[in-house]
C-alpha cells in the first residue's frame, strides 16, 4: 500500500474514534501538522499526495481542525521565507497559525509596529502576514470568533494595534502559498462531495417507493452517475492542483462547483430528510458554500485561467 493510502487510513480511523480531539493531541498523535515540514526540522518530510490524501479525509469529515492554514498556508510561508525556527511550535500543535493575504483588512506596517483589522480570516493564534510587499509574523492583539453559517471551519477578526511584528521576509512566496492552500482546499472539497455521493447511494438503496428502492429509477441513476463523474473529475483535478497556478486555478474553479453540486444533490436525493436539522446533508452543503468563497468563487478563479490563456 502506498503511503498516502496508509495516512488516509490512519486519519480516518482517528477522526473516528476521536472526532472531538483538540488539534494538538491531533497532531502529537498523528503528526498531522509536520507533514510538509522537512525531516530535518522535525516533521514528516512529505508532499502533495500525502497532503490531499489527509485533505481528502478531513474535509469528508467535516473536521474544524485548522490544517489549511496552520499545516500547508503557514509552514509554506514558513519554509519559504527561511523562519525554520517558528516550525516547531507549529509541528508538536502547540500553536496554530493563519495566513493573511496580501491587501487583506486595514493593516499597515510602520517601524516594525502592524496596526489595523482583517476581518475574516481562518482562525490561528500566530498571523503570518503579507502586508506592504513585506512577510511578517505577529501575534494579534485581539481575536473574535465569528458565529458562521458553517462552523466547521472558524473564522476570526484579527486586530493588530502597535503590534510587534517580526519581519520574515518580502512578499513573493504568497503565489505559491496561496495556490498550495487552494490545492489542500480542492482536496477536502473532493472529500466532502465523495462523502456527499456515498450518502445519497445509501439512501437510494435503502429508500423505497412504490414497492421498490429510489435508486432502481432511471432519474435517481442519472443523477447519481452524473455526481459520480463529478466527483471523480474533481479528484483528478486536486491531485494535480499543486503542480503550479494554472491546475491550482483550475482545482479552485472545478473542485468548487463539483462539491457546491454534490452537496445539493445529496439532498435532493433524501428529499424532506435532508433539509432536516437532524441529517447530516445541511451540514455539508453550508462546508460547500463557505468553501466557495475562501479563496475567491470560482468565476475569480477562471478569470485567473483566462488571464493565462489568452495572455
Amino acid at each position: 500500500m502506498a503511503l498516502p493510502d496508509e495516512l488516509r487510513a490512519v486519519v480516518r480511523d482517528y477522526l473516528a474514534d476521536r472526532p472531538d480531539a483538540p488539534w494538538q493531541a491531533f497532531a502529537r498523535d498523528v503528526g498531522i501538522a509536520g507533514l510538509l515540514v522537512p525531516e530535518e526540522h522535525g516533521g514528516a518530510g512529505c508532499g502533495p499526495a500525502e497532503m490531499a490524501a489527509v485533505g481528502e479525509e478531513l474535509g469528508r469529515a467535516l473536521s474544524p481542525h485548522p490544517f489549511l492554514q496552520t499545516a500547508v498556508m503557514a509552514v509554506e510561508a514558513l519554509r519559504a521565507s527561511g523562519a525554520y525556527d517558528l516550525l516547531p511550535a507549529l509541528v508538536g500543535g502547540a500553536t496554530t497559525a493563519t495566513v493573511v493575504p496580501p491587501g487583506e483588512g486595514t493593516l499597515r506596517l510602520e517601524s516594525g509596529l502592524l496596526t489595523g483589522v482583517v476581518p475574516y480570516v481562518p482562525a490561528g493564534e500566530l498571523a503570518l502576514v503579507y502586508v506592504d510587499g513585506l512577510l511578517v509574523a505577529a501575534v494579534p492583539a485581539r481575536r473574535r470568533t465569528y458565529r458562521t453559517m458553517d462552523e466547521s471551519r472558524p473564522l476570526q477578526e484579527l486586530s493588530f494595534q502597535d503590534t510587534p511584528a517580526r519581519r520574515l521576509g518580502d512578499g513573493s512566496s504568497w503565489p505559491r502559498v496561496r495556490d498550495l492552500g487552494i490545492a489542500a482546499l480542492a482536496a477536502e472539497q473532493v472529500g466532502g462531495a465523495q462523502r456527499c455521493l456515498e450518502m445519497a447511494v445509501e439512501h437510494a438503496k435503502r429508500r423505497r417507493q412504490f414497492g421498490r428502492p429510489i435508486g432502481s429509477f432511471q432519474a435517481i441513476k442519472h443523477k447519481l452517475a452524473d455526481l459520480l463523474l463529478l466527483v471523480e473529475s474533481a479528484r483528478s483535478a486536486a491531485g494535480a492542483a499543486a503542480a503550479d497556478g494554472v491546475y491550482a486555478a483550475i482545482a479552485g474553479s472545478y473542485c468548487t462547483e463539483a462539491y457546491l453540486a454534490a452537496a445539493g444533490e445529496n439532498i435532493q436525493v433524501h428529499g424532506g430528510i435532508g433539509i432536516t436539522w437532524e441529517h447530516p446533508a445541511h451540514r455539508y452543503l453550508k462546508r460547500a458554500t463557505s468553501d466557495a468563497q475562501l479563496f475567491g468563487p470560482p468565476q475569480a478563479h477562471r478569470a485567473r485561467l483566462a488571464a493565462h490563456a489568452l495572455g
